[in-house]
């Protein structure tokens, strides 16, 4: 993956880097770029020319995917966006969040209100509770399997064997089963 950022300028300013790209860099007049972060990371200088421009560092409402193409029928993905950098007007106003509320086109604009859910606001100490009701009832549950497992094994038990009946011998049969009729719907399979 490569490294990318976007790099939002107001129109002037673009008209100007835009010139730096397309000409011979010794022709230009705006030979320099630059671009210089303070301290906090998220805001700095944008320097071309002679002209200085405040710049700041902002999140994206979501992920942006960049590709690119070798042959034009092939995209290979080469990064995730997450952040802009916002080049402003020396007289325009700074933002105050660090998150940009609109993303890139027209259609994710106030993006985070309407197309993604929002955390619910969470009591610590509920989270905990019920964290800890989570556990205990998952800890009885196992301590119940235990014993439903030690219950089945002991319902499991050998079929009782038909009462013998002392003084009468049984015809027909060697000591093997007793004889049934075929309207004997009983089932000893169970």
């Amino acid at each position: 993956m490569e490294e990318q950022f976007i790099l939002r300028v107001p129109p002037s300013v673009g008209e100007r880097i835009d010139r730096i790209l397309s000409e011979n860099g010794s022709s230009s007049v705006d030979k320099s770029l630059d671009l210089t972060f303070s301290e906090d990371g998220r805001s700095g200088t944008f320097v071309i020319g002679n002209d200085h421009f405040p710049a700041f560092l902002l999140d994206l409402p979501g992920i942006v995917e960049s590709y690119k193409t070798y042959d034009d029928s092939v995209l290979i993905k080469t990064a995730d966006i997450g952040q802009m950098i916002m080049v402003k007007e020396e007289g325009d106003s700074v933002p105050d969040e660090v998150e940009y509320r609109h993303g890139l086109t027209p259609p994710m604009r106030d993006a985070r209100k309407r197309r993604f859910r929002r955390e619910p606001d969470l009591n610590p100490e509920l989270v905990r509770r019920v964290e800890k009701d989570l556990q205990n009832i998952m800890a009885a549950a196992e301590h119940d399997d235990d014993g439903e497992e030690n219950a089945r094994n002991a319902s499991k038990k050998t079929e009782p064997k038909p009462p013998e009946k002392p003084d009468e011998p049984e015809a027909g049969t060697a000591g093997g089963e007793p004889d049934r009729s075929d309207s004997d719907e009983s089932d000893d399979s169970i």
